[in-house]
């Protein structure tokens, strides 16, 4: 399974990674959250793409990623055993940061009707076992039996854009990168709202980490969750 950006994921030393996740996540305007053994870092576009990151005291971490347009975009299949069978593989120690979790603008809960339980939405399910980062068990099944790209349909390309894993990360190289992304949008290309879902929304932040005053995904919401959108116009699987 070879991508170029998860090849310079696993290329990068942890702490990097966390230091680069946190200011992402100051550049988008999303506070750090402290959860039960780990921390919470995160970033989002605005329009229903987010990347989620668990830096777990024991050193391992847990990377969900969420393309609100993609095949990975579970939210409308409404299929709890589903969207639980793509954290298989990954131990349960790190599963339970977002088992039974209040959720949140970059992270919807599921709930299982039977019990009750809940767990976080996501379309990308990648983990770090304190020496190498790895895809999930139930993510690599589902892309083989749905015949989809793991990294391309789940997010993990573009939600890590920003990032910049392979290359330098320093105030010039993310200025460079911001501005290339508010031309490509400017111009009308690369754009990741859905035109059928978009309403105005301020203050988000684009792969770059720049300032948008984009949109964001208007679809189905949830009424004790203010502010958090998904887009339910991907195509269902029959």
């Amino acid at each position: 399974m070879s991508n170029a950006t998860w090849d310079a994921l696993a290329a990068t030393p942890l702490p990097e990674v966390r230091r680069r996740a946190a200011v992402l996540d100051e550049l988008a305007g999303v506070e750090p959250v402290t959860v039960p053994g780990a921390l919470r870092s995160a970033w989002n576009d605005g329009g229903g793409q987010s990347a989620v990151w668990y830096f777990a005291e024991d050193g391992r971490a847990l990377l969900l990623t969420f393309d609100h347009e993609s095949e990975l975009n579970l939210y409308a299949e409404d299929d709890y055993a589903l969207q639980e069978s793509l954290y298989d593989g990954v131990p349960e120690a790190l599963v339970a940061l977002v088992r039974d979790r209040p959720e949140n603008y970059e992270s919807l809960n599921l709930t299982d009707p039977a019990t009750g339980r809940t767990i976080h939405y996501a379309g990308g399910v990648f983990w770090y076992d304190g020496t190498r980062w790895q895809v999930s068990d139930g993510l690599v099944e589902y892309c083989r039996r749905e015949d989809e790209d793991p990294f391309g349909e789940s997010g993990f390309d573009y939600c890590l854009t920003g990032y910049l894993f392979g290359r330098d990360f320093t105030p010039e190289t993310l200025v460079a990168t911001r501005e290339r992304t508010v031309s490509t949008r400017t111009s009308g290309r690369g754009k990741r709202t859905c035109s059928r879902c978009a309403r105005s929304s301020p203050g988000t932040a684009g792969p770059g980490g720049e300032r948008l005053t984009g949109s964001r995904s208007g679809g189905r919401r949830r009424p004790r969750s203010p502010g958090i959108r998904y887009c339910v116009n991907r195509r269902r699987r029959r």
